[in-house]
C-alpha cells in the first residue's frame, strides 16, 4: 500500500509538472502577441511649416519638439488637406478630403451643420479594438450636442466647441457688445463647466488641456488608449500662462509656442513614468499654416509662399513629427509626400481594424514611417479650398489652376493681436517644381506643355468625383455634413418665376448657386449658405435684369438677402430697383438703403421696393459693404454679398 501511494503522488507530481510547463509555455506566447500601440495625436492651431525648431523657428526655442524628432521622423512634405480649421479637421478625422464629407471654411457659433455621425471618425475606428478614447482642446465640428465628441467615438471631452476667436470679445481683450457671439463655453462631455470671458481665461487653456492629457494617459496605462490633443493655441487671440510670459525673444508668440512644446514635453513624460512610452506612436502636427495678416501674433511658413486661407504651400503644408519606437528610425527625414488623411487609414493597418466601408482618400503610410526605401504611397494630392479645386500635385511638380484668393501680398500685416488687411491674388494656369522651387516663384508651364496636360487629367478626374466650385461642378461622391433639422427650402410663388435672368457679372466661382436661375426658382435657401442656392459675391456689386415676357402691373419687387457676419457675408447697404419697357433706357423707382451691420447675426433680409407700375423689364442693383467694418475679425478684407431669389408681385 506505501509503495502504491508513493506512485500516485508521483504521477499527480507529473501531472502538475506538465501543466505548469504548458502554463508557462502560454505565458511567454502571451508575452510575445503583440500589444496594440497607444495613439498619441497632438494638433496645433495655425500652426506654419517655420514655427517649430527643427523646421527653422528662430526667437525661441522648442526643445522638446526637437527631441522628438532626433527620436523619430520629421517630414518635409506633409499637408493638411486644406487651409482653414473645421475642413481641415474633419479631413483628420474621417480619411477625406473635406469635399466628400461636406465641410468647408470654419463653422461658426451660429452654424447649422456639422460633421456627419455617419461618418467614421479615427476614435470610432479604435473603438472596434476596445481604445479608451478622448479629446482635450478645440472641436469645430459643430456644436450641438449631436456633433459634439462624446457622439463621435469618444469616450471624454474637455474643450472649446469651436475657434477660441469666436467669442463676444474685441481684439483688444475687451467685452464688445456688438459681437453677437455668445460667450466662448468650456465644455467637459456635454455640460459647460466654465466660460472663457477674457485673455486671462485663454491663458489657462494650454495648461487645462495638458493636465487631463497626462491624467487620462495615466489612468489608461494598462489598455490602449487614444489621445486627441487639438490645442486652440497659436491661434488668435493667442495667450501665454504666467510660466511662459516673456521668455521668448519673439514676443507673446514666442512665449505661446514655448508653452505648446512645454505641453508637449509633460505629455511624453507622462507616457515615460506610465511605462508605455516604447508602445506609444506619437503624432505631431497642425491643421493650417499662419495666419499672417495678424503679424507678430502669428508664425511663419517661411520659405513658403502665403499661408492660411490660402493654397499656396504655406497654407496647407505644414510640420509633422512622428515618434515610435522599434518602428521608426530615430533621426530621420521623410521628403516624401504624406497628408492628415492619411493617418485614418494607418492606424486601420497599424492596429488590423477593417474600416466602416465609406470611400475615403487617405493611403495607408506606414511603409513610409518605417523606413522602406522605395515606398511612395501618396504620390498626388489635390488642393481644395472651399470646394474649388486650386490646384493639383504629382510627384514633384504642382499645376495651379485659375483662381481668385485672399492674399497677404503687398499690405502691411497688423500688430499686437490686431490683424491687417488681406489683398486679392489671381493666377492662370500655372506649373511649379517643388523640388527646386519651394517658394513657387518660377511659373514654368510653358516649358512644360506635357506636364501640364497630365495633372490636367488628374484635376478633372477629381472634378468628377469631389467637385469644384470654380467650374461649376458637382462632385458624384460628395457626401451631406449632418445638419439641425430638415434642409429649410421655401417655395413661393411670383410673377418672375421661371422667367429669364441677365446677370452683369457672374458670382463668384465657389458660390454659384444654380446660376441665374437661383434667382427665380422660387426657392429661398436655408441659412446654411453652403446648401447650394445662394449666389456669392466677393468684394464687388450685383446686378440682374429680370424679362417679364410681357408688360403688366407690378407692385413689388424684393430680394432675399442673407446676413450671416462671422462668414463675412453682409447685407448690401443699398438696393434699387429700376424698370423699363425695352430693357435699354431705365429708370429708377426706388432706393432702399441699410446701414452697415455692427454685430454678429445670421439672418435671411428680404429687402421690399414698391414700383407701382407697368413694366416688362425690371432691374436689381445692390451695393456690397465692400470691405468688412473695424469691430468685424475680418476688419479690411473683402466682404461677400448673398442673394438668392427675386420675387415680383
Amino acid at each position: 500500500m506505501k509503495k502504491n501511494r508513493i506512485s500516485g503522488f508521483a504521477r499527480v507530481s507529473k501531472v502538475l509538472m506538465v501543466m505548469a510547463i504548458i502554463m508557462a509555455a502560454f505565458s511567454q506566447c502571451a508575452e510575445k502577441e503583440p500589444k496594440l500601440p497607444n495613439i498619441v495625436l497632438i494638433f496645433i492651431d495655425d500652426m506654419g511649416y517655420a514655427d517649430v525648431g527643427v523646421y527653422g523657428a528662430q526667437g525661441y526655442e522648442t526643445p522638446n519638439l526637437d527631441q522628438l524628432a532626433s527620436e523619430g521622423m520629421r517630414f518635409t512634405d506633409f499637408y493638411a488637406s486644406t487651409a482653414v480649421c473645421s475642413a481641415s479637421r474633419s479631413s483628420l478625422l474621417t480619411g477625406c478630403y473635406a469635399e466628400r464629407v461636406g465641410i468647408a471654411g470654419a463653422l461658426n457659433p451660429n452654424a447649422k451643420i456639422g460633421l456627419n455621425p455617419n461618418e467614421e471618425t479615427i476614435a470610432e475606428l479604435l473603438k472596434k479594438k476596445d481604445y479608451a478614447t478622448a479629446i482635450f482642446g478645440k472641436w469645430h465640428l459643430g456644436h450641438d450636442s449631436i456633433f459634439l465628441p462624446l457622439t463621435q467615438g469618444f469616450d471624454e471631452y474637455l474643450g472649446l466647441p469651436y475657434s477660441n476667436d469666436m467669442w463676444p470679445v474685441g481684439f483688444d481683450g475687451v467685452p464688445n457688445g456688438k459681437k453677437r457671439y455668445p460667450p466662448l463655453p468650456l465644455i467637459d462631455g456635454f455640460k459647460k463647466i466654465a466660460e472663457i470671458g477674457t485673455l486671462e481665461d485663454q491663458a489657462t487653456l494650454t495648461t487645462r488641456y495638458t493636465e487631463r492629457a497626462v491624467d487620462f494617459i495615466k489612468k489608461n496605462k494598462k489598455n490602449p488608449f487614444f489621445l486627441y490633443l487639438p490645442h486652440s493655441m497659436v491661434h488668435v487671440p493667442i495667450a501665454v500662462s504666467e510660466k511662459f510670459k516673456g521668455k521668448s525673444k519673439q514676443g507673446l508668440f514666442g512665449d505661446v509656442v514655448m508653452e505648446v512644446d512645454w505641453s508637449v514635453g509633460q505629455v511624453l513624460q507622462a507616457l515615460k513614468d506610465s511605462g508605455v512610452e516604447d508602445n506609444t506612436l506619437v503624432i505631431f502636427t497642425s491643421d493650417n499654416g499662419p495666419w499672417l495678416n495678424f503679424g507678430n501674433h502669428a508664425g511663419s511658413a517661411l520659405p513658403l509662399r502665403e499661408g492660411k486661407g490660402t493654397m499656396w504651400e504655406g497654407g496647407p503644408r505644414v510640420p509633422c513629427i512622428m515618434k515610435w519606437p522599434g518602428h521608426i528610425t530615430e533621426g530621420t527625414v521623410c521628403e516624401k509626400m504624406a497628408s492628415a488623411i492619411d493617418i485614418l487609414p494607418t492606424l486601420s493597418a497599424i492596429t488590423e481594424t477593417p474600416l466602416s466601408g465609406n470611400k475615403i482618400d487617405g493611403v495607408n503610410i506606414l511603409p513610409l514611417m518605417e523606413g522602406q526605401a522605395e515606398a511612395n504611397p501618396r504620390n498626388t494630392f489635390f488642393y481644395y479650398y472651399d470646394k474649388g479645386l486650386c490646384g493639383v500635385r504629382e510627384g514633384d511638380w504642382k499645376l495651379v489652376f485659375p483662381h481668385v484668393y485672399r492674399s497677404y501680398e503687398g499690405v502691411e500685416p497688423g500688430r499686437d493681436g490686431f490683424p491687417g488687411p488681406y489683398s486679392r491674388g489671381e493666377c492662370g494656369l500655372e506649373l511649379y517644381n517643388l523640388k527646386t522651387d519651394i517658394s513657387e516663384k518660377d511659373n514654368v508651364a510653358d516649358q512644360h506643355p506635357d506636364i501640364v496636360e497630365r495633372l490636367q487629367v488628374l484635376g478633372e478626374q477629381a472634378r468628377v468625383t469631389l467637385g469644384d466650385a470654380f467650374t461649376k461642378r458637382k462632385g458624384s461622391e460628395v457626401r451631406e455634413p449632418g445638419r439641425l433639422g430638415a434642409k429649410s427650402e421655401i417655395f413661393i410663388r411670383h410673377k418672375a418665376l421661371n422667367k429669364t435672368v441677365q446677370l452683369k457679372d457672374p458670382p463668384n466661382e465657389n458660390y454659384p448657386g444654380n446660376g441665374s436661375r437661383s434667382l427665380t426658382d422660387g426657392v429661398l435657401g436655408s441659412y446654411d449658405f453652403k446648401d447650394g442656392r445662394w449666389l456669392g459675391y466677393w468684394g464687388n456689386d450685383f446686378e440682374a435684369v429680370i424679362d417679364l415676357g410681357k408688360e403688366e402691373m407690378v407692385k413689388m419687387v424684393s430680394a432675399n438677402f442673407l446676413e450671416e457676419q462671422g462668414s463675412w457675408i453682409f447685407a448690401p447697404t443699398q438696393v434699387t430697383v429700376l424698370i423699363s419697357g425695352d430693357g435699354k433706357k431705365f429708370k429708377a423707382v426706388e432706393t432702399f438703403e441699410y446701414p452697415v451691420a455692427e454685430r454678429y447675426e445670421t439672418l435671411s433680409r428680404n429687402i421690399n421696393l414698391r414700383v407701382g407700375q407697368i413694366t416688362r423689364f425690371i432691374k436689381v442693383q445692390a451695393q456690397n459693404v465692400g470691405k468688412c467694418p473695424e469691430w468685424h475679425d475680418g476688419a479690411g478684407g473683402d466682404a461677400w454679398l448673398f442673394i438668392d431669389e427675386i420675387m415680383v408681385e
